[in-house]
This record gives structure tokens, C-alpha cells and sequence, in this order.
């Protein structure tokens, strides 16, 4: 493996996992917002602030990782080599979080017109469901079981 290859992967792993943290924590503020009284305007601009912000930060650490993760395919033949069916399963996962990064959008709207209709343990199931998939993709990436 080259000296490039090597870096780049270690870049995309590091913008795989910064996207990962903003998905793992996103649906915790939607658990809070869900929970904020009708009359605390205050806590809940404050807390549609910070949804809105890590929705963006993590929307840049989701493009990052994916132009490396493009390159690592593309420009190296990453995932190609290993033979079996655990690399399309994995972009398979990935294109989930992608949808799951824009079902957290929508959520973050319907909050932003108080348009919510989800309970505060909803969202809770919710947030696990980044957890399971990050755990999928990192299996599938490095246990190669198919």
C-alpha cells in the first residue's frame, strides 16, 4: 500500500467519524427539543440553534468523508480487491446514513414551524438507529464477513 492511499484512508476514517458524532448527537437535541415546555421560548431557540448548526457541520463532514471515501474507490480500487458482496453492502449502509442525515433535516423543519408530532421517546429509538448503522459499515469495512 502507498504512502498516499495510507494517508487518505486515515483522513476519511477521522471525517467518517466526526460525521458519525454530529449523527449520534443531532437526534439527542430532537429528544431534548421534543421534551421543552410550550412557554421556554428561550431553550428552545437555543436548542434549535445548536440542531441547526451541527446539521450543517455535519452535512460538510459528510461530503468530506465521501470525496475521500470516492477517491480511495476510484483513484485506488479500494473495496474492489477484497472480493464478495461486503463492499456494496456497505455503500448500501452508507446511502442509509445519507437518508438518515436527511430524515434528521426534516425533523429539524418540522421543529423549526412547531410542527412536531413526536414524542421525546420516539426520538430516543431514533437516535439509535446512527448507532446501528456506523456499527454495520465498520463491521462490513473491516471483518469482510460476505
Amino acid at each position: 500500500m502507498s504512502a498516499p492511499y495510507l494517508w487518505i484512508k486515515a483522513f476519511h476514517i477521522v471525517f467518517v467519524a466526526s460525521w458519525f458524532a454530529g449523527l449520534f448527537y443531532l437526534p439527542r437535541i430532537f429528544v431534548n427539543l421534543a421534551m421543552v415546555p410550550a412557554d421556554s421560548h428561550a431553550e428552545r431557540e437555543r436548542l434549535l440553534l445548536m440542531a441547526r448548526k451541527l446539521y450543517r457541520f455535519a452535512n460538510v463532514l459528510m461530503v468530506v468523508a465521501l470525496g475521500l471515501g470516492l477517491w480511495l474507490w476510484l483513484g485506488f480500487g479500494a473495496g474492489r480487491f477484497a472480493g464478495g458482496y461486503w463492499f456494496y453492502l456497505k455503500l448500501l449502509g452508507v446511502a442509509a446514513v445519507i437518508g438518515y442525515l436527511h430524515l434528521c433535516r426534516g425533523h429539524l423543519r418540522r421543529f423549526e414551524q412547531l410542527a412536531n408530532r413526536r414524542s421525546h421517546r420516539w426520538f430516543r429509538v431514533f437516535n439509535e438507529v446512527s448507532v446501528l448503522l456506523f456499527t454495520a459499515i465498520v463491521v462490513l469495512a473491516v471483518v469482510k464477513p460476505f
